[in-house]
């Protein structure tokens, strides 16, 4: 019976041809020989893939997509016909192909289809047991589109690239929900939280492994997985395996409270991310466990059931981390457990995060640290707590909070600012281990409470809660100068501001917008008026070396976060680890590899910048100075429609550089544009500075206010009076 012919939507066809959807549609209706639709509906029709090609060649359209982008498309056009490659099967060749080098991969790609699906097979089988519950590697000939697509985006965009297209893929045809990642920096964050160098850790709910990815850069290399989406274990099993190959990673698929997959473990550390809101997780067949030794968690707490299966799975003085949602501190049902974990000394400190750390966005999580008492051990009198909260979003920088609205995990996380959560909740978590009983906190932020005062009838452990008893210690005269000095800063802000808005070097296009001849960034490079250039990560390159000479000097790392808030960089070197990183040098074009979110997309890089190292999810375009304009080419990359047109992805939209399109014009005419756009950037800055500074200065003053330090003017509400602006 002859095969389907694959059909492609209008965002394919975009992809394909490196264009936006709207100039897709813009096509079918103005050129009358463009393919009919072959399928689909009106609203959403599909048109016949190879009468596309035929027609975007007779064109000169050639194909724009990124390697990855392919792999997607034969993956669903594959799935159309009934394809016979097992998930395990194509995971599994992602896991060898990252061992081969590129020229390998290359080979590979040009084989005859026959001895390419015997390649395939051969090289998935070589590493059959690296896969949960894998089933037996089948490939036939239909399979050798997808398997070309795989091998090339393997040797040019890295093992991690083509695992992610899997992934996505498996887990919409699984219909899955409840899948998020962990935000990376939320992640090293637990993952620092452990005291020492662990080094068997076990992650009882690791989803795709980022939590166990974090730990393993901090030295673990015995790692434990487990998570109940068999599509999650295989893909955390694999990834760790390309980006940990000397560590010892053993992953299973199955419900870690009613079916642990590890139940003689015992590890150093236990870092979880674990599902929120379950209340059928096995309350009743579960009501004996030896596991609930502070008490049997209630049907509605199912986070204290995963509380307790973590300090189970520990050494004694083992420690672990979970990021909890915040009911968990104050639910009456849950009182009696808390109060049993208190008083034993096995909870040491709650986190409370800026709402936007990690799915549900509109929910500030906690992170719980636990330590499981050891016999003989010090008595624990005290509890930390510490509020982040106030650190807010990165947006507003200096103590502001993350703003509503936003619906992508990726892009509201990416808006937190990490580097200041992260230096508080350290800050404090580092002071208070050394010396317990010594730690005098930070009023409003950071407090240690006895284990007697937090023994009430609720035990309710809400940091907000628990600190805010601390602000009465801060000294009224320090907090006035402290507010006056916020306060003085943000007149000269709004000053500057008022300057920048002042700004009127424009005018109108004329009756209709301008249009012009565009290019894309990857025909650009090829003419060699700009270099594109990122970070590789190791396993991308086929081998396992010492990394790039860059990385050893221990250089900053600049992020996409760091160009979403205007900050320089944040970046941890040693989060690249083996990967090869650019170093930025002046008048390099930055632009997030993220899509969404608050903030700027695009800068072009200052003195601050240069000498960074490029993070992994930023795209550094370098230009030549005499073709291109650097804040022209920035204005135009980070335009919103150019973003949206060259994105891919569903809970998160990944920037494809190449397809990032840029006018044509002169050089002298590029530079006013330039111009421009650099007062753009002022202002946005400016912006964002105020911003900042009036979020603080409004913080200080509150809590000033509420905690006693400072007192009204009776001028003013002498004044107030006399307008006669009473709510009576």
């Amino acid at each position: 019976m002859p095969q389907s012919s694959a059909q492609v939507t209008a965002a394919e066809i975009s992809r394909i041809a490196g264009v936006t959807r709207a100039t897709v549609s813009n096509w079918r209706r103005r050129h009358e020989d463009f393919p009919a639709p072959s399928g689909g509906t009106d609203s959403s029709p599909l048109y016949d893939l190879e009468s596309v090609r035929a027609w975007l060649a007779s064109r000169g359209h050639t194909s724009a997509a990124t390697p990855s982008e392919e792999l997607r498309t034969t993956l669903r056009l594959r799935a159309q016909s009934g394809g016979s490659g097992t998930p395990e099967g194509l995971l599994l060749l992602v896991l060898a192909a990252a061992g081969r080098t590129p020229e390998d991969l290359t080979a590979a790609t040009r084989l005859p289809d026959e001895d390419l699906v015997a390649h395939a097979q051969h090289d998935a089988g070589s590493v059959a047991d690296a896969v949960p519950a894998a089933d037996p590697v089948r490939f036939d000939t239909d399979d050798a589109t997808v398997l070309r697509a795989l091998y090339a985006c393997v040797r040019d965009e890295g093992g991690q690239a083509a695992l992610g297209v899997l992934a996505e893929r498996e887990l919409e045809d699984s219909a899955a929900s409840g899948a998020y990642r962990t935000p990376a920096p939320l992640a090293d964050l637990l993952a620092r939280l452990i005291p020492g160098s662990p080094s068997r850790v076990l992650d009882p709910a690791c989803g795709s492994g980022t939590l166990l990815a974090a730990a393993a850069r901090r030295g673990a290399r015995e790692l434990y997985g487990q998570d109940t989406l068999p599509v999650q274990a295989r893909r955390s099993a694999v990834s760790l395996m390309l980006t940990e190959p000397e560590a010892s990673v053993t992953v299973r698929a199955a419900d870690s409270l009613r079916a642990d997959a590890f139940p003689d473990l015992l590890a150093d550390a236990v870092l979880c991310n674990p599902p929120y809101g379950v209340r059928d997780w096995g309350h009743d067949e579960l009501a004996y466990d030896p596991r609930w030794a502070y008490g049997v968690p209630a049907r509605a707490e199912s986070e204290l059931a995963w509380v307790q299966h973590a300090l189970a799975h520990l050494t004694p003085g083992g420690c672990a981390a979970l990021l909890l949602p915040p009911a968990t501190a104050g639910r009456a049902s849950g009182r009696r457990v808390r109060a049993e974990l208190v008083r034993s000394g096995a909870l040491r400190a709650v986190i409370a995060l800026p709402a936007g750390a990690s799915v549900p966005l509109h929910v500030g999580l906690q992170v719980w640290v636990l330590r499981r008492p050891e016999p003989g051990g010090p008595e624990r009198k005290s509890v930390l707590f510490v509020d982040t909260a106030a650190e807010g979003s990165a947006g507003a920088g200096l103590g502001g909070t993350a703003s509503a609205g936003r619906t992508r995990g990726a892009s509201r996380s990416a808006s937190v600012d990490w580097p200041g959560v992260t230096a508080r909740a350290l800050g404090a978590w580092q002071a208070f281990t050394e010396n317990p009983d010594a730690f005098e906190g930070e009023p409003g932020v950071a407090h240690a409470v006895g284990v007697v005062d937090l023994l009430d009838d609720v035990v309710d452990l809400t940091p907000a809660r628990l600190v805010r008893a601390s602000r009465a210690e801060v000294d009224p005269a320090k907090l006035s100068a402290e507010v006056d000095a916020t306060r003085r800063d943000l007149v000269k802000a709004a000053k500057s501001l008022t300057r920048a808005a002042g700004h009127e070097d424009w005018s109108a296009a004329g009756t209709a917008a301008r249009e012009w001849r565009t290019a894309t960034a990857s025909d650009l490079a090829r003419g060699g008026a700009l270099a594109l250039l990122r970070t590789v990560p190791e396993a991308a390159r086929g081998r396992v070396d010492g990394g790039s000479e860059e990385r050893s000097q221990a250089r900053a790392v600049l992020t996409g976060s760091d160009i979403s808030r205007g900050s320089g960089p944040t970046g941890d070197p040693a989060e690249l680890r083996g990967d090869t990183a650019p170093v930025i040098a002046v008048g390099d074009v930055l632009v997030r590899a993220v899509a969404g979110g608050e903030g700027s997309m695009a800068r072009v890089a200052d003195e601050e910048d240069a000498g960074a190292l490029l993070g992994p999810h930023v795209h550094l375009f370098r230009p030549d100075p005499k073709r291109l304009d650097a804040w022209f080419l920035a204005g135009f990359l980070g335009a919103e429609e150019n973003i949206a047109g060259a994105s891919t992805g569903s809970t998160v939209l990944t920037v494809s550089p190449g397809r990032l399109r840029v006018p044509l014009l002169p050089l002298e005419e590029q530079r006013r544009y330039g111009e421009a756009f650099r007062h753009v950037h002022a202002l946005r800055a400016e912006a964002r500075r105020a911003t900042a500074l009036a979020e603080e200065t409004a913080r200080l003053l509150a809590g000033g206010l509420t905690g006693g330090q400072l007192l009204p003017s009776r001028e003013a509400a002498e004044v107030r009076g006399q307008g006669g602006d009473s709510p009576h």
